[in-house]
C-alpha cells in the first residue's frame, strides 16, 4: 500500500490559491480545516493527494523546483485532435479563474503542453 501524502505550497493567499486549484483539479475544501493562514484542498473521491497551503510574507521569487502538470487528456494512445481540443478548453477555463498563459509546447508539429502561471505566479503545465 501507497503512504498517503500531501503537496504542500507557501502563498501569499492560501484561500485564493485553493479555490483556484480545486476548481482546476475538482477538488473540494479539506473537511474540518478552517485555518486563517492556511488552506487546504482534497480530492472528494478519496484518490488523489490533499494540496495545503500557508501564509508566508514573502513573495514567490523564482522558478518552481515542483509543479502540477494537469493531464485532461488522460492515458494514451489519444487522438491527437481531441487531447488539443480538451488542453484549449481547459487553458480557456483557467484563465477565466485568473491563471495566464505562458507559452505553448509543440513537438513534432503537434500541440505536447501549455504552460501557465496560476494567480501567485506558479508555474504548472496542461497536458
Amino acid at each position: 500500500m501507497a503512504t498517503h501524502w500531501t503537496l504542500g505550497g507557501d502563498a501569499n493567499d492560501p484561500h485564493l490559491l485553493a479555490a483556484f486549484w480545486a476548481a482546476a483539479l475538482g477538488y473540494v475544501p479539506e473537511p474540518g480545516y478552517d485555518e486563517p493562514d492556511g488552506a487546504s484542498i482534497v480530492d472528494p473521491d478519496g484518490a488523489g493527494p490533499a494540496i495545503g497551503w500557508l501564509r508566508v510574507p514573502e513573495t514567490k521569487a523564482a522558478k518552481n523546483r515542483l509543479h502540477v502538470d494537469i493531464r485532461v487528456a488522460g492515458e494514451p494512445p489519444w487522438d491527437m485532435a481531441e487531447r488539443e481540443r480538451l488542453i484549449r478548453a481547459k487553458v480557456d477555463a483557467l484563465v477565466d479563474l485568473g491563471a495566464i498563459r505562458i507559452r505553448e509546447e509543440q513537438y513534432d508539429g503537434v500541440l505536447g503542453h501549455v504552460v501557465m502561471h496560476d494567480p501567485e505566479g506558479n508555474e504548472f503545465c496542461v497536458a
